[in-house]
């Protein structure tokens, strides 16, 4: 079995469970439009999606994928604001769950997985989907990427997890759409999933080395045995 003696699944968000891209895009266009910039299709700013806020605002203000361009400090501030006040508004209006979450959610929760978040967006921004997408009551933590030092693909927010959550890396599995998650979980000596759907800037997920590739979240079902818990009647 590939996955032995796990207890705990961290999930990432943006591109694992939810398509965020249509709702991210219109606040992206809608500050670029106040700022009197030109703005781009949904599919381009898809590629931009999952380094956090800040980066993806840094990208569209240079209309490209390299985070490391310089953007001015006082632009990247104003604009940045821009961002966050339109996409508060409008934080769920378009957004989804991909085909098959909400059914896996619930089968992992009965095989006796607990279930958590671990996201690279902003934390004010978790709930309000969650909720709006009526999946929040499957995890008992949510972990941002502002609600620590680092984000992934540093290892920290998976540690952070690892001792919330009373337990060892090795009963985790990470489980997401970008070479940040697998990066941190590889950092955090942590198995991970890949799926192939998300949003990964046009890379095979494959790339990068996780211990499984999926194309369907709901295959987790079936690539996960049930925990000792679910089998002796404990949940």
């Amino acid at each position: 079995m590939q996955f032995q003696d796990k207890q705990v699944l961290l999930f990432d968000l943006d591109g694992t469970l939810v398509d965020s891209a249509p709702d991210l895009a219109l606040a992206i266009n809608d500050m670029l439009g106040q700022l009197g910039r030109e703005t781009f299709s949904e599919q381009t700013i898809r590629n931009w999606v999952g380094n956090g806020a800040q980066v993806l605002v840094q990208r569209a203000l240079a209309g490209n994928a390299d985070s490391s361009i310089n953007v001015e400090p006082q632009m990247l501030e104003s604009a940045l604001a821009l961002f966050l006040a339109s996409y508060r508004a409008n934080v769920c209006v378009t957004t989804v769950l991909y085909p098959g979450v909400l059914e896996t959610l619930k089968l992992l929760k009965s095989q006796g997985y607990r279930l958590a978040v671990i996201t690279n967006k902003p934390e004010c921004f978790i709930a309000p989907i969650l909720e709006g997408l009526a999946i929040n009551h499957y995890f008992e933590l949510i972990i941002g990427g502002d609600t620590l030092a680092k984000r992934k693909p540093d290892p920290l927010q998976l540690q952070h997890a690892c001792q919330q959550l009373k337990v060892s890396h090795e009963q985790c599995v990470m489980v997401g759409d970008s070479k940040n998650d697998i990066l941190a979980a590889q950092a955090a000596n942590m198995q991970s999933v890949g799926l192939t759907y998300g949003y990964n800037y046009g890379e095979d997920i494959a790339i990068y080395q996780p211990d499984l590739v999926l194309q369907d979240f709901a295959q987790l079902s079936t690539a996960l045995p049930c925990t000792a818990g679910a089998l002796n009647g404990q949940i």
